[in-house]
């Protein structure tokens, strides 16, 4: 498996306190490497570090959509080998276009979009030249649905994001892991008090016969970190939704 090969490697997972970016943080500490743990809410970063407990886990609060707390993020951890990001703030924008509120779609776009930029405008150099940055897209952008217009457009623009970042950082890798429906807790803004049944549906439709789990989004991720000749990539990680 790729998460072999991160062994002894610094690891910087925006968004690990939770969901995907957790699962990521687990594997990449059993895998031998650094985490920095990164995310808005700082008691909550508190209490992963407590419940993880591992020696070289560090967590830092930061906003990635302001660009002197990101700056000022790397002047702080110095040298990293990989960056990722799982971050997402859609709460509020998944609305049919007559109720969508201009601030909670450009809180998706902050997050998703500009957040990632940020990440590589100041993270490239602090990367070495095999390092890599991974990006989360969604299958949103290839099969959307009434009340998702925000979100497949923004995940869209980061897909586009992470070809144009490829070209022009290389030889870093810049990758995107775009997941389907994954049983994390960013369905309560997605579904509410459905989401059990929401989730339950999807399952009978997709090929796999199930919804994801935040660990199959982690190995993708340790794929992507791990393969030093991928980049410029979509990685879906779907269970066949793409084909329904």
């Amino acid at each position: 498996m790729a998460m072999a090969d991160i062994a002894n490697s610094r690891i910087l997972i925006v968004g690990g306190s939770s969901g995907m970016g957790l699962a990521l943080a687990k594997q990449s500490l059993a895998a031998g490497a650094e985490v920095i743990i990164a995310g808005r809410n700082a008691d909550r970063l508190g209490r992963i570090s407590t419940e993880l407990s591992h020696p070289v886990l560090s967590t830092v609060a930061i906003d990635i959509s302001r660009e002197a707390e990101v700056a000022a993020l790397f002047d702080r951890i110095g040298k990293v080998d990989h960056i990722v990001s799982t971050a997402a703030d859609i709460e509020g924008a998944y609305e049919l276009l007559p109720n969508v509120d201009l601030k909670a779609a450009q809180k998706v776009v902050d997050s998703k979009f500009f957040g990632p930029l940020l990440l590589a405008k100041y993270g490239a150099p602090a990367l070495s030249p095999s390092g890599s940055l991974t990006f989360t897209s969604g299958v949103a952008a290839y099969r959307p649905s009434p009340r998702g217009s925000v979100v497949a457009a923004v995940n869209a623009a980061l897909e586009g994001l992470v070809r144009a970042l490829a070209v022009e950082l290389a030889p870093i890798r810049v990758n995107a892991v775009s997941p389907g429906w994954v049983d994390t807790p960013i369905w309560t803004f997605v579904a509410g008090d459905k989401r059990n049944e929401t989730l339950d549906a999807m399952a009978k439709r997709l090929p796999v016969g199930r919804v994801g789990q935040p660990e199959d989004v982690a190995d993708a991720i340790g794929y992507l970190m791990g393969n030093g000749f991928t980049t410029g990539t979509v990685l879906h990680v779907e269970g066949g939704h793409r084909l329904i």
